[in-house]
């Protein structure tokens, strides 16, 4: 029987898991797009009552995801939300 993670639909190249995180850096071609990129990823994170470890320097956010109450491990919670904000970074490309 397969586990969840072979279930998860696959994210973004970008995405990498390591060291229980779930991290991608995501460029834009300035400070404004990347923060209404952090603007609209925000209202997914809240939505999903999931909130990503992030920063912003200029046009470059960087942003790490796991999950506090499952020990800080990646969960399927992570990886949706990495999907949510695939198709959130779509919009900008």
């Amino acid at each position: 029987m397969p586990n969840s993670r072979t279930k998860r639909q696959k994210l973004n190249t970008m995405w990498k898991e390591s060291d229980n995180k779930l991290s991608a850096t995501f460029k834009f071609e300035n400070f404004v797009q990347a923060f209404a990129f952090m603007t609209e990823v925000a209202f997914h994170a809240e939505q999903q009552g999931h909130h990503p470890n992030w920063s912003n320097v200029y046009n470059t956010v960087e942003i790490h995801l796991n999950t506090h109450d499952a020990g800080d491990v990646v969960t399927d919670k992570d990886h949706k939300l990495a999907r949510a904000i695939d198709k959130v970074y779509q919009k900008f490309n």
